[in-house]
């Protein structure tokens, strides 16, 4: 009421007519200045990664900003603004594919953890819905920061779909000791082969109907089809290629990572590049 109010009377009258002291009053002002700019950031930090960050990553968010505060608190911040995260929706379940008998071996054997950038880079496919019809993507992934290096979109799940993601590796393929993926006949097939010798690439496949061993690729498809596929209509693959290039530049450059000490993973390559040197 004294806020409401004060361009008609002094607060210093309100206060004494009311029965409260000057200095509750600042007190409480000052509490409810601070709540609004916790809750403009909170906003702000929603919808910069895209609607998708929980609290957990919200307050690591705001640490950064200097503001120390509870996930309970940002949970109530959130209720109250209607904010909504993309991850309190169901999760989809890994879609199948048929598997080879090749005789590769599982050569990194769960290590996703590693120290140099492109020691190992992993890769997977999804599907996703355009224009009533099933198209599909591909992501190489190196497993040094979770960045996504290499991606290609299409409308068959085939070897030339991941043969265009491969091409679309932005460096020196040589750099790329170990490509892991599951037995998929996209991976494992002729022109794959030929691509991966060509570079010298050793290749290393999951056991047979064992995904956790690309448990990682699996994770970021996990990831983006929770943030990126379905909150979005795609009415046509060039659709899909365009908003699927938006969200990657995001992912690397912007969206924390638990696993990256809740870096953006180009922001994990540079402090060890800075480390290095």
């Amino acid at each position: 009421m004294i806020k409401k109010n004060q361009h008609k009377y002094s607060i210093s009258a309100m206060c004494k007519v009311l029965q409260i002291k000057r200095s509750t009053y600042y007190y409480k002002a000052k509490e409810r200045q601070a709540e609004d700019d916790i809750t403009s950031d909170i906003i702000e930090i929603f919808n910069k990664s895209l609607q998708n960050y929980g609290t957990r990553k919200i307050k690591k968010e705001l640490v950064k900003r200097g503001k120390i505060v509870s996930r309970r608190r940002i949970g109530r911040i959130m209720k109250e603004q209607g904010l909504v995260s993309s991850y309190t929706l169901a999760q989809f379940k890994p879609h199948s594919s048929g598997t080879n008998e090749s005789e590769h071996k599982n050569e990194l054997n769960r290590q996703f953890t590693q120290k140099e950038s492109l020691s190992v880079v992993v890769s997977d496919l999804t599907y996703v819905r355009v224009d009533k019809k099933w198209q599909y993507i591909c992501v190489f992934v190196d497993l040094f920061n979770r960045e996504i290096i290499g991606y290609s979109a299409g409308r068959h799940k085939n070897a030339l779909l991941v043969y265009r993601a491969l091409a679309s590796i932005k460096t020196d393929l040589r750099q790329i000791k170990l490509f892991h993926t599951d037995r998929g006949s996209e991976f494992k097939n002729k022109l794959i082969d030929e691509a991966l010798a060509t570079f010298n690439i050793k290749r290393s496949l999951s056991m047979k109907g064992c995904p956790y061993d690309n448990a990682v690729a699996e994770a970021t498809f996990k990831i983006i089809k929770t943030e990126f596929i379905k909150r979005r209509h795609f009415d046509s693959l060039k659709d899909l290629e365009k908003d699927l290039s938006q969200y990657i530049h995001w992912f690397n450059h912007k969206r924390i990572h638990g696993t990256l000490r809740y870096l953006s993973p180009l922001e994990f390559k540079l402090e060890h590049l800075k480390k290095v040197v």
